[in-house]
């Protein structure tokens, strides 16, 4: 703990376990750090992801072996996809069992070999403070991400005396001045260059690279689950590139570009519509592949030129540049704008309760600084299509897919940012694997509110069954508690909306409550997405097996 506060983690999300006593009782003793008990070890990773998210920092995720581990590792995939520092703390058997199949006895370098940046074991106590400051150093630099370091019990009792190693130091590439030129060359010979940007962390990162975009009139557009990596209220927004891009025809859009700009993104198989975005590349169509990690530059793509650098640093360069002529791009950016503002009209809809008219009430209602955490799941089109990001707003959505993580990020956004109004929503299928850290929120006396769309099925399984087996439904069906009431039982705040005019009240009631909240909107599974319903996909799928 000396180590690591030293170092500046002042944070820890743990579920406790008799692997690391004393730990626990050192935390006494180490006020710098706040101790946060959870509920479950999914919702401790969750939480310590979200709070590297937060704050570009790496947050301590404590668990114990064998089962705590594994519970975990969701949250640790989650942050490894999603490039978010983290301390993973792992307790681990004697030294004198392992190998012996000891209790809950896990190899957890080969376990967590590819789920983190690094995964070692500390069998030496005089070495914690070279491990620690490896690991810190590590989940900062270059590409972030999860490192864990695994704790056999014994060595936690040993003692030692030895000097403490300064703190570690992060380390991020930047552009040199020959890239930016060749950089810039490229971009005033382009006639329709597009901006995707991925993993841009901090504030200032997605203001230099908006301000830039704007310079230079160049239309950009967000990965996956990406909405605060730009301004969504800029007029060269576009919309995002994830599953179902919105607009509609935004694909299109990029692959008529002549220049791809890619900062901070993998490329991988949801931004590049399974490896189809692409097709023109090397041909009429250029790649500029901005990334923190050498090896992701070129790896999926040869891109004409590749330039290491993190996304902070490469967009304060950008910013700075010269911007290039750019009249005859102003039609260019204009329709692609013109494209996204008209996707913010909700579709038509006859049931009682409107979820993308709800989300609309939502936006106008946030603050301008408005923390927004985001389930996995069908219904988060909703959220994710009518809530417009711009900084200090921001969005904690892992692009993983895991379900499971928007309660216990909302908790920690609550914790970690008490005077921010944090929202999290999730839909009913996500709501119970880790929906117990209201608990932990009414512990810490965090105020999140929490959305829960309720349509009682699995919607994105039920979703791809209509589009593959239409009509045929099997293993999609929920039956649910009530939400509100479960809610209540934790002592939060809880009630159900069932009609679009109520869903306003409804907000408020909650935020004037003074506690953790719960509104549960009760929607018709038929809307199970923004983009089609479920009749539709069926009706579709049966005409396509038709001939029809």
């Amino acid at each position: 703990m000396d180590a690591l506060r030293k170092n500046g983690v002042d944070t820890v999300f743990c579920l406790p376990g008799e692997s690391f006593l004393g730990i626990l009782d050192t935390l006494l003793d180490t006020p710098e750090i706040k101790l946060v008990t959870c509920r479950h070890e999914a919702g401790a990773a969750f939480m310590a992801e979200a709070y590297g998210k937060l704050t570009g920092k790496p947050a301590v995720c404590l668990v114990t072996r064998g089962p705590g581990a594994c519970n975990a590792s969701i949250g640790v995939h989650n942050a490894k996809h999603d490039s978010t520092p983290m301390l993973v703390l792992i307790g681990h058997a004697t030294r004198y069992e392992v190998q012996r199949e000891a209790f809950q006895e896990i190899e957890y370098r080969h376990m967590y070999l590819d789920l983190t940046k690094w995964v070692a074991q500390i069998d030496s106590v005089d070495r914690i403070p070279e491990f620690v400051g490896r690991a810190v150093n590590l989940a900062t630099s270059g590409r972030q991400g999860p490192v864990a370091l695994v704790m056999p019990e014994d060595m936690l009792d040993d003692e030692i005396a030895i000097p403490d190693a300064p703190p570690a130091i992060t380390v991020q590439p930047e552009p040199s001045e020959s890239q930016m030129a060749a950089f810039r060359a490229l971009l005033e010979k382009a006639q329709r260059p597009f901006l995707i940007s991925g993993s841009v962390l901090s504030e200032q990162a997605v203001n230099d690279l908006t301000a830039f975009a704007e310079a230079n009139r160049i239309p950009a557009t967000v990965g996956f689950r990406r909405q605060d990596c730009f301004d969504m209220t800029s007029p060269c927004y576009a919309g995002d590139i994830g599953y179902g891009p919105i607009p509609a025809d935004l694909a299109d859009r990029v692959k008529e570009s002549d220049l791809i700009i890619a900062v901070g993104s993998r490329l991988n198989t949801i931004i590049t519509q399974d490896f189809t975005l692409f097709d023109r590349l090397g041909d009429n169509q250029e790649l500029i592949h901005v990334h923190p990690a050498s090896e992701e530059i070129g790896r999926l793509y040869t891109p004409v030129l590749g330039i290491q650098s993190g996304t902070a640093e490469f967009a304060a360069a950008a910013r700075a540049m010269t911007p290039v002529a750019y009249d005859h791009r102003t039609t260019w950016v204009e329709d692609a704008h013109a494209a996204y503002l008209e996707t913010l009209t909700p579709p038509p809809c006859d049931a009682p309760l409107d979820p993308g008219r709800a989300m609309l009430q939502l936006q106008d209602w946030l603050p301008e600084d408005a923390i927004v955490t985001v389930d996995a799941g069908a219904y988060s089109s909703w959220p994710l299509r009518f809530l417009r990001f711009k900084r200090p707003m921001r969005l904690l959505a892992g692009n993983l897919g895991a379900m499971g993580s928007s309660v216990p990020a909302g908790v920690a956004a609550a914790i970690t940012c008490p005077d921010r109004q944090v929202v999290s929503l999730l839909g009913d299928g996500s709501a119970l694997m880790t929906g117990q850290e209201i608990a932990t929120a009414m512990q810490n006396k965090a105020k999140p509110i929490v959305i829960l769309f309720n349509n009682g099925i699995y919607g994105t399984i039920r979703l791809n069954q209509e589009n593959h087996y239409p009509g045929r439904v099997s293993g999609t069906d929920l039956v649910n508690p009530d939400f509100a009431a479960w809610a209540r039982s934790f002592g939060a705040h809880g009630e159900a909306v069932e009609r679009t005019e109520d869903f306003l009240p409804a907000l408020e009631r909650a935020k004037a409550s003074g506690t953790a909240a719960l509104i549960e909107l009760r929607i018709d599974e038929d809307l199970v997405s923004s983009r089609t319903t479920l009749s539709a996909a069926r009706d579709k799928a049966l005409a396509a097996r038709n001939g029809d």
